[in-house]
């Protein structure tokens, strides 16, 4: 199905990447399924060997015939789409959301990448790169001198932070000044 063209790339990779996703896992439960019905079919063979054994004690040893191999599993090797960093933050309201929500997307889909929670945080910061967020950070690490602590032990810490600074304070009142400043207006 095809995307609205006004879709943001962020959210066209992140549907990418699970559509992809949800195929890999299809296949996977084939190969699965297809591994199970060849183990009980080499099971059904030997039941019903020992059960004739047992029927009839006289019969030669026919278990002395190896079992059919059971087939391993392929080892799957995954391929994730490409993603995208998040782009760089100087700290302006507006972009808050959409930096934030990127940064969670990327962490969720390659959380195996992270070390722990300080790494999550230390590598968004990475993308603080002017005006009011560059400044931010550095008062982040300032802090840490002084202290020898990071302020901020968790993902959730970081975000909680994040909102005090960079969200604004009262969007509504943020979306009418945009909607009834002059320079919204197209002309008379």
């Amino acid at each position: 199905m095809p995307l609205p063209p006004d879709t943001p790339q962020g959210v066209a990779d992140a549907l990418g990447y699970l559509q992809h996703y949800l195929q890999e896992l299809t296949e996977r439960q084939h190969v699965s399924e297809n591994n199970i019905n060849t183990t009980l079919a080499a099971l059904i063979a030997q039941l019903q060997q020992l059960t004739q054994l047992v029927a009839n004690p006289t019969l030669p040893a026919v278990l002395n015939t190896p079992p059919p191999p059971v087939p391993s599993p392929p080892t799957a090797r995954r391929t994730r789409p490409k993603l995208s960093s998040p782009l760089d933050f100087s700290g302006e309201h507006h972009n808050g959301h959409v930096f934030l929500n990127s940064c969670s997307l990327y962490i969720r889909l390659v959380l195996e990448q992270f070390c722990d929670e300080q790494e999550k945080i230390l590598w968004a910061l990475m993308f603080f790169k002017g005006g009011h967020a560059a400044k931010w950070s550095e008062n982040v690490f300032c802090q840490e001198t002084d202290t020898g602590v990071f302020p901020m032990q968790t993902w959730g810490d970081f975000e909680q932070q994040f909102w005090v600074h960079f969200f604004p304070v009262n969007a509504e009142a943020d979306v009418i000044n945009i909607l009834e400043g002059t320079s919204y207006h197209q002309g008379d």
